[in-house]
């Protein structure tokens, strides 16, 4: 083979390896695009946003439940999903006519991934000041970082697999204080167990000439991988608490836990829309479910 043969053989070679190359890295940064994309949102999907009752509505998505209470001196929003889950909420609170820089306060729940990776986005989007127990503080400013978690799931945090945008936490409370925003009132209740801070709400709703008692119950379900050693007592004392608070209306975490679609498609036909959400019945249920599994030492 000739020299100038040789030389055009070896530019094609060179020519297509570049290509190849080129076209992986293209395909993987797109892939990995999409992969930190769904994963920020946890592979959900928006929903619907509507009034539950009165100045009280549903803001999450498919499965993640978050909630916006409305007054004249400003808004709140009760927990958050995932961090690619924030726009959906913003989306859901401009669609039903209210301007995310009036939200106020950012109460959270549970510093877990699910229930605060949004929050800075949040936070940012509305000027609004965030409230964290004293035990979800630390871990909702550090992105994550849970010191009751297990070694492989803390590495996952500090590697950013499985961490959140961290957030400025303006004020922590302590159980029983309650939260003002003009006259939006709501109270925190300690309910440890799926985590140490895991916080449960009750607040008072005006429903047409009906004053209702909602409670957002924090998750009863012990995470995989997380264990403290208070743990079983904080889950006794929960299940004390909660059926101590009175519940006309019931919300929790997993949108799918207290009926959110169900309630819904039945307060399209109901003759009073308000009456598809008052289950105190379902909140016993709730209660009752998750007590008997911790009884018979159903661990996830």
């Amino acid at each position: 083979m000739s020299k100038s043969r040789t030389e055009t053989w070896l530019a094609v070679v060179v020519l297509g390896t570049v290509v190849v190359l080129g076209l992986a890295v293209t395909l993987a940064v797109f892939f990995g695009a999409k992969w930190k994309d769904n994963a920020d949102r946890g592979g959900q999907q928006g929903a619907e946003p509507f009034r539950i009752a009165g100045n009280f509505y549903y803001v999450g998505t498919e499965a993640v439940s978050i909630f916006l209470i409305t007054g004249p001196e400003g808004h709140v929003v009760l927990d958050d999903g995932r961090p690619g889950i924030a726009p959906m909420i913003m989306s859901s609170i401009e669609k039903l006519g209210f301007d995310i820089k009036d939200v106020k306060a950012l109460l959270s729940s549970d510093p877990g991934i699910d229930n605060a990776g949004g929050l800075a986005a949040l936070q940012q989007a509305s000027g609004a000041e965030l409230w964290a127990s004293d035990a979800s503080a630390g871990v909702i400013a550090s992105g994550g970082d849970n010191p009751d978690f297990a070694l492989p799931l803390r590495a996952a945090v500090w590697t950013g697999i499985a961490g959140y945008p961290p957030a400025r936490v303006d004020h922590r409370f302590k159980d029983g204080e309650t939260i003002r925003v003009g006259p939006i009132a709501l109270t925190a209740h300690m309910t440890g167990g799926s985590s140490r801070g895991c916080t449960s709400w009750s607040f008072p709703v005006r429903a047409g000439g009906r004053m209702l008692n909602v409670v957002s119950a924090c998750s009863l379900i012990r995470v995989i991988g997380m264990r403290y050693p208070e743990q079983g007592a904080d889950l006794e004392r929960s299940f004390r608490v909660l059926r101590s608070l009175p519940a006309d209306i019931w919300v929790t975490s997993s949108s799918r836990s207290w009926g959110r679609y169900r309630k819904f498609v039945a307060s399209q036909t109901a003759k009073n829309p308000v009456d598809a959400f008052i289950d105190p019945q379902g909140y016993r249920a709730y209660i009752d479910t998750y007590e008997a599994e911790f009884r018979q030492g159903v661990v996830p």
